[in-house]
């Protein structure tokens, strides 16, 4: 009794010591926030700026001067053009541990453009490239949270380095496993990326996302007249066509969990010459790394068999990378509590109008408008959901991303904030609507909190980090480590793209937003928010009256 007594005295002690420093943390966290709502106009401008840019994977020139020269201002340090590629950058802040990256990607989809605000298809210059992914809003998170960090770090003479990067060319994952072999996570502690969503989340655990090679066979053989010679020709858009018919063939015989699709880059040149050069580009799509080689593998076969029946050759190249995706659990877990604390964005009418509205003229599942109830924290995928003729197969995969080849390099989260409307395609002009309004505003402010809270948890609180890495070794990494998809002599694709930007950048370029002009990008393009057709409002009003 007597020791049972020292224990229990000795337990509420450490308790009372404690306690202090919970509130101090919490009123940390407190200020932390009210800073980052300090620097939403901020926020606002960062986004607005990248939306009007809207430059495609590997061609983000615009955005790599603004970023780099605006953390410049604010006292970051910056590398440019690491792991040789022109638009990559590093922008680091503080000393000493922990590091803690934050990361977010920065390019655009092909086709998207799309005025902001606008619940139909109105593009800002037709054909041209637009953020119909949402790429250009978490950047503006970021640099607002580690700003907001950075003061209090200062003020409170914490230890530790924030690490700031971009995700070039995610799009195309080009670039995340080259960051990786270049070395420039091998000293980090963790790592936060941010990807927009249309509600606040994080996970952890197998993702249940696919991983991917991206590959361009290229075949040649030799030209000739097409009426008057094509006996002298060897067609190399035959082989094209012949590993595109085998290919398809042999999807028959494919896991249910793959996923894979092509494009003809490259077809020739004129019908009446034939075509000594063709180039067909794939994505192949697994579940796990040694799936989704052994899916490159038979890829590489048939590329052979169609060079051997057109007496043709053919090379490859690997045009990006990403294995699948798991994420931290202790971090994951810490970030969800202070999401409980953040919330949700209060929309107003005007945001859930136009949520509606672009939800019923995109034939969404739900027209129900922006989420008003946070996520719960995501779960491990199941293994084994499946049962096909006796046999257990994973959960069914879906998209990819390559932040997930430094998920497997060091503990890392992906913290989804709402600056999106649910219920769209994705890839899509559509998504691209709310993306330089109030929604994608008020989402990363609320974004930011989030993060900075998780972030002063972090700095303040050493077992959160001791905690993510134990669980890194004895569970993430314990029966799978990490080995690169790419090769020791492959290269970052940094030409890709330059065509498409070639022609559209001058057409966007004196569209471009000016902050020292316009309060927003809205007011800029002289956009009444929301613009909804007359019939889109009635039936939104129809549709609210139903509920």
């Amino acid at each position: 009794m007597k020791y049972l007594c020292t224990a229990l005295c000795f337990l509420a002690t450490s308790l009372l010591m404690a306690q202090p420093e919970v509130q101090k943390l919490e009123q940390l966290k407190a200020e932390a926030a009210q800073e980052v709502e300090k620097n939403a106009a901020l926020g606002q401008q960062i986004n607005d700026m990248l939306f009007s840019f809207a430059e495609l994977g590997f061609q983000e020139y615009e955005t790599f001067t603004y970023l780099t020269n605006l953390l410049e201002k604010q006292g970051f340090k910056v590398q440019k053009g690491v792991a040789g590629i022109p638009t990559a950058w590093i922008a680091t802040w503080g000393s000493g541990k922990p590091v803690i990256a934050l990361g977010s990607d920065v390019d655009c989809i092909p086709k998207a453009s799309q005025k902001p605000g606008v619940a139909y298809h109105d593009p800002i210059v037709d054909g041209a490239p637009g953020h119909g992914e949402g790429h250009n809003s978490g950047q503006a998170l970021n640099i607002i949270s580690a700003i907001a960090l950075k003061k209090i770090m200062e003020r409170e003479k914490i230890s530790g380095t924030i690490m700031l990067w971009p995700g070039i060319a995610e799009e195309l994952v080009g670039t995340k496993a080259y960051y990786v072999r270049a070395g420039y996570f091998k000293d980090v502690d963790a790592c936060i990326f941010t990807h927009v969503a249309n509600n606040l989340g994080v996970g952890y655990g197998d993702a249940g996302s696919n991983g991917l090679v991206s590959v361009r066979f290229t075949f040649e053989g030799a030209a000739a007249h097409a009426a008057g010679a094509p006996w002298r020709g060897r067609s190399a858009l035959d082989a094209v066509e012949l590993m595109n018919i085998g290919w398809n063939f042999r999807r028959e015989h494919l896991e249910l969990t793959q996923r894979s699709h092509y494009v003809i880059p490259d077809g020739g040149d004129q019908p009446n010459v034939v075509p000594s050069k063709a180039a067909v580009w794939y994505y192949f799509r697994e579940r796990t790394y040694p799936d989704i080689k052994k899916l490159f593998d038979i890829g590489v076969k048939i590329a052979e068999g169609a060079a051997m029946m057109t007496d043709t050759k053919f090379t490859y190249e690997v045009l990006g990378s990403a294995w699948p995706g798991h994420f931290n659990k202790p971090i994951a877990e810490a970030m969800y509590e202070n999401m409980k604390k953040v919330g949700l964005p209060k929309w107003s009418e005007e945001d859930q109008l136009l949520a509606k509205a672009t939800q019923l003229e995109l034939k969404a599942p739900k027209a129900d408008g922006l989420a008003t109830k946070i996520d719960t924290i995501g779960l491990p995928a199941p293994v084994g959901s499946v049962n096909v003729m006796g046999r257990q197969l994973m959960s069914m995969g879906g998209g990819s991303d390559d932040i997930a080849d430094i998920s497997w390099s060091l503990p890392t989260v992906v913290l989804r904030y709402p600056s999106n409307i649910p219920g769209l395609p994705g890839h899509h002009w559509s998504n691209a609507i709310s993306m330089a309004t109030p929604i994608a505003h008020k989402g990363i402010v609320y974004g930011a909190k989030a993060e900075v809270m998780t972030l002063l948890d972090m700095l303040l609180k050493p077992e959160i980090i001791k905690n993510a890495w134990e669980y890194y070794r004895t569970e993430q990494t314990r029966d799978q480590k990490y080995i690169p998809l790419i090769g020791e002599k492959d290269q970052p694709a940094i030409y890709l793209n330059q065509k498409i930007m070639t022609e559209y950048a001058p057409k966007l370029k004196p569209l471009y937003y000016n902050p020292a002009k316009y309060k927003s990008y809205l007011d800029q393009l002289g956009i009444v928010y929301p613009t909804v057709r007359p019939d889109q409002k009635e039936a939104v009003m129809k549709l609210n009256q139903k509920k």
